[in-house]
């Protein structure tokens, strides 16, 4: 009962977490809108892209609630072909977490990397949906601090992953 209650506790904290930084970064784009995007200034590490990365905005705050979200399945085993709720594998866990905020979540891996706005790696933010190996096999959500949360592989149950243990394949961004 005490175990189960202390779970309860950290995925309500999680969520919270979630919600209150999201609430934040809603906040954050609001005031962001009124004036120094439009003149061009910011942090300037997407400024001058050929990509157009300049106009992309941040992190939205429903991607945040879906980091959060996804974290709550931390400890869950991997399973090809997972879709939950008492296993995953990456591109369920990331379509279950962003369907859950009411973003429509393509199913695998290579249709999620074909959806959602294009984000330079130099604009990579928490809520991204990270793109993983050369050949696109393996997808998460950027949890920040260099980790992706993900659903790795088989014995590896759900949890954060540092980023430098892949190669990049593609970085997005859903609203």
């Amino acid at each position: 009962m005490t175990r189960r209650l202390l779970r309860r506790s950290a995925s309500f904290l999680t969520t919270s977490a979630a919600l209150i930084l999201a609430g934040a970064l809603w906040a954050g784009a609001a005031h962001a809108d009124t004036g120094s995007a439009a003149s061009g200034s910011g942090s300037g590490s997407a400024s001058g892209s050929a990509s157009g990365s300049a106009q992309l905005p941040i992190t939205s705050p429903r991607a945040m609630i879906a980091l959060g979200l996804a974290q709550t399945q931390t400890g869950k085993p991997y399973r090809w072909g997972g879709v939950g709720p008492d296993a995953w594998d990456c591109s369920g866990l990331v379509q279950w977490a962003f369907r859950s905020v009411g973003i429509d979540m393509p199913r695998t891996t290579w249709q999620q990397a074909a959806a959602g706005l294009e984000v330079p790696f130099g604009a990579l933010q928490p809520g991204d949906v990270v793109i993983l190996n050369g050949d696109a096999s393996h997808v998460g959500i950027y949890a920040g601090g260099g980790n992706v949360l993900n659903a790795y592989d088989w014995g590896v149950p759900v949890g954060l992953t540092p980023l430098s243990q892949f190669d990049i394949y593609d970085i997005r961004r859903f609203y």
